[in-house]
């Protein structure tokens, strides 16, 4: 009797498997999922961006599937187990992963492979015009909106000038850069400081009120050997004229949005993801969900990354001439 239960269970099962046409292991590999961020946020759009494509929509051999979650940090534990088979991830959290530095989890994460380098968004630091001010160790003593506690701003805030040694020698007021280009307006801080893209609206109200400057961060990080202990942050200039009084380019760096891969994401896949996107027209699909994306191109897919590249990547931009 028992014998007869399994033999109809088992035909039932390959049944199905013949009227369908795949098992549960074959649709796994045929759907590809793509983890973004929060709904609204800019992690969410790229994930998005590529799943809506039509030319990614119409691949025969997998779909795109583009996924919600918390950010950056739950996309890397995500893709490293094999949960998400793509994703983006800031770049230090994937070098710190690779390295277990993660904060308070010691675990490796070395199934995450770099396929592109997205945006990045540089720092910058405003003061007036005339306070003098012309490195982060003019800081101490000083008033200073160093970004909302919690945010990336206020972590790599607390991070560069601890580096400098002066994050316990000023006046800290953790803040939003809206309230921050404000509280400055008003002669309540003596500077402030961002982590995002450019022109920023919080340093363009400031330029509104005040004759301001911006510090030369590239030269700081440069001088205390920065980007030897942090080598995922790349370096990126904010170019003269971007904001009101500001006629000179003030260098600086940049944490890095990645596209990434789990190590076991089929290179083929990759390989094709890249070639649709990494087109005059992909390219332009991209900066049409969110300006954010102006500067992905073939130029600089392959630059500020320090985590190795998914083979599939590496075929791609070795082709384009991008990685020897």
């Amino acid at each position: 009797m028992r014998s007869k239960y399994f033999a109809v269970v088992i035909g039932v099962c390959a049944f199905s498997m013949i009227t369908f046409g795949f098992s549960a292991d074959s649709f796994a590999k045929k759907r590809v999922i793509f983890g973004g961020g929060p709904a609204g946020g800019t992690f969410q759009v790229v994930a998005n961006a590529i799943q809506v494509y039509k030319p990614v929509k119409a691949i025969e051999g997998f779909s795109v599937k583009a996924q919600t979650s918390a950010g950056s940090v739950e996309n890397l534990r995500k893709i490293n187990a094999g949960r998400q088979q793509m994703g983006v991830v800031y770049s230090g959290h994937v070098w710190h992963g690779r390295n277990a530095q993660m904060k308070n989890d010691p675990k490796k994460y070395e199934d995450v492979l770099a396929v592109a380098w997205l945006y990045g968004a540089p720092a910058q630091l405003v003061v007036r015009a005339d306070s003098g001010i012309k490195s982060v160790k003019d800081l101490v003593g000083k008033k200073v909106g160093v970004g909302n506690a919690g945010s990336g701003a206020f972590a790599n805030c607390e991070l560069f000038f601890s580096h400098m040694g002066v994050w316990d020698k000023i006046e800290r007021n953790a803040m939003g850069y809206n309230d921050a280009a404000s509280a400055f307006g008003n002669n309540q801080l003596d500077a402030f400081w961002l982590f995002t893209a450019f022109p920023s609206g919080a340093v363009i109200m400031a330029a509104q009120t005040n004759d301001i400057g911006l510090v030369n961060l590239d030269a700081d990080a440069e001088a205390s050997g920065f980007y030897k202990k942090y080598p995922y942050f790349g370096k990126l200039a904010v170019p003269a004229g971007t904001y009101k009084g500001v006629d000179y380019e003030s260098p600086s760096f940049q944490d890095s949005t990645l596209w990434v891969a789990n190590s076991k994401t089929p290179a083929d896949v990759v390989y094709k993801l890249l070639s649709i996107i990494y087109t005059d027209e992909g390219l332009k699909h991209m900066v049409e969900q969110k300006k954010t994306f102006k500067h992905m191109s073939l130029k600089t897919g392959a630059t500020n990354i320090v985590t190795p590249f998914h083979p599939g990547a590496e075929k791609f931009w070795k082709e384009k001439g991008m990685l020897k």
